[in-house]
């Protein structure tokens, strides 16, 4: 019986996309590194400090990892607070408040920082439907390490089998099959070139796991 629902942020709950792509592709103008679409592509559902790592490590560079973090989150501040285009996903806000009401115990994890989920949640008034937030910056390993999903499951005191991850990432729903945790695949034009094989299901629609549907789809 589904007991409890672990939300990834970015791309599931809000389009932050637009706004880190600009702000990934500015600092990598800053560090003059030429940043192809496969390559960037594969950074989807890993945390920032992660992903300059690997781009120092790729391209050899003289920056530190940290010096490349705070570049790319100086940019993305200007733009959180400027750019008219971030909004959540359609009919996400809608499957929240469904789940809510019907006693499902909500967890945000994400690769995101927590001060990028806070910001997010204040700015959306999400606080009251959540009981916990992890961010993948906070731990050790990145998805598609399972950690922050074993963490997660642990928090709401349910089994494993009681809780689903709804992802959009490849990273991320490794992450979640790792950990042995259903995973709903969010398909949308946000999460271009993610691969959905290890996904229990995969949706375009929230529509399609609402709290009433979920003896046809919850499977586990």
């Amino acid at each position: 019986m589904l007991k409890a629902v672990l939300f990834d942020m970015d791309g599931v709950i809000v389009d932050t996309e637009p706004l880190h792509r600009k702000a990934y592709h500015q600092m990598f103008k800053d560090a003059s590194i030429n940043v192809d679409s496969e390559l960037y592509e594969s950074f989807t559902g890993q945390s920032t400090i992660n992903i300059c790592k690997r781009l120092v490590d790729h391209f050899q560079l003289t920056d530190t990892p940290e010096h490349l973090m705070h570049l790319k989150r100086k940019h993305y501040k200007y733009l959180f607070e400027n750019d008219e285009e971030l909004a959540l996903i359609d009919g996400v806000f809608d499957l929240i408040k469904d789940y809510h009401s019907n006693d499902i115990t909500l967890v945000v994890a994400s690769s995101a920082s927590m001060n990028g989920i806070n910001q997010i949640f204040e700015r959306f008034n999400l606080n009251p439907y959540f009981k916990g937030k992890f961010s993948g910056a906070d731990l050790k390993k990145s998805k598609p390490h399972p950690e922050i999903f074993i963490k997660a499951a642990e928090f709401t005191g349910y089994n494993r089998s009681e809780c689903m991850v709804i992802e959009d990432s490849t990273n991320g729903i490794k992450a979640a099959h790792a950990a042995g945790i259903f995973c709903t695949a969010f398909k949308s034009e946000h999460s271009t070139g993610q691969d959905y094989s290890l996904a229990n299901i995969v949706i375009s629609d929230f529509k399609d796991i609402t709290f009433t549907k979920k003896s046809s789809f919850f499977k586990y």
